[in-house]
């Protein structure tokens, strides 16, 4: 933050100081609540054999991670609230209301990320059914999620072409996206909820597919 904050005082961007402050604490709100760990917990349920028993329960066994992730939100909201408290002690010029319209808006597309984050990592979590490293997956994917997402650097100061790629694929929308509505960094919303909603339902397809082949390959296995 402070670097992209010294370039915007030389006049390098659109996007003023004050922006900037506000776009960085909208990203660690956005991360707050979209943080997904199940590919870890999962890999080590198929390799240490503790998935079994929950296979024989009749919900799927993926909802007893939801219900993790879901709890560990409420466990982080003091948190994250007294670090916005300290932000702006610090940076008192970076204090601002969004509108109720924004925030809204905010809330429901995090939500959206989280569940499209959790979707993806979901899916790669399935290769842990043919390999005892699926988690491999999630730490190469995180590379592209790190400097596309917006986590690194908001889109607007991407060179166009980069930014225009970067728009069609999943990782601007797991931060960036409801990051810019919080902040009122102009965006494509009606694009926005249709790309997430897109990649969503190729990897919710792919997912279910993966997930009744490696069922087939967990039962080989003896399980």
């Amino acid at each position: 933050m402070g670097v992209w904050m010294q370039a915007a005082q030389a006049g390098e961007f659109e996007l003023t100081p004050e922006e900037f402050m506000r776009y960085f604490l909208s990203v660690f709100i956005v991360r707050q609540f979209t943080v997904v760990w199940m590919i870890f917990d999962f890999e080590r349920e198929v390799v240490e054999g503790r998935l079994s028993p929950k296979l024989l329960q009749p919900i799927d066994p993926v909802w007893h991670h939801v219900a993790g992730h879901l709890s560990e939100r409420f466990v982080r909201l003091p948190l994250s609230v007294m670090l916005l408290g300290l932000f702006f002690l610090l940076y008192p010029p970076a204090f601002w209301l969004p509108g109720l319209g924004d925030i809204l808006l905010f809330i429901f597309i995090t939500a959206m990320a989280f569940a499209l984050r959790f979707l993806i990592q979901y899916t790669f979590a399935l290769f842990a059914f043919w390999t005892e490293r699926a988690s491999s997956l999630e730490q190469f994917w995180y590379l592209f999620y790190l400097f596309l997402s917006g986590m690194m650097a908001p889109l607007e100061v991407f060179p166009p072409t980069v930014r225009a790629v970067a728009e069609w694929t999943p990782f601007p929308y797991l931060a960036h996206f409801p990051a810019a509505l919080l902040v009122g960094l102009p965006v494509n919303f009606v694009k926005g909820i249709l790309v997430m909603v897109g990649w969503g339902l190729l990897f919710f397809t792919i997912n279910r597919w993966l997930w009744r082949k490696g069922l087939k390959q967990y039962s080989g296995m003896g399980a």
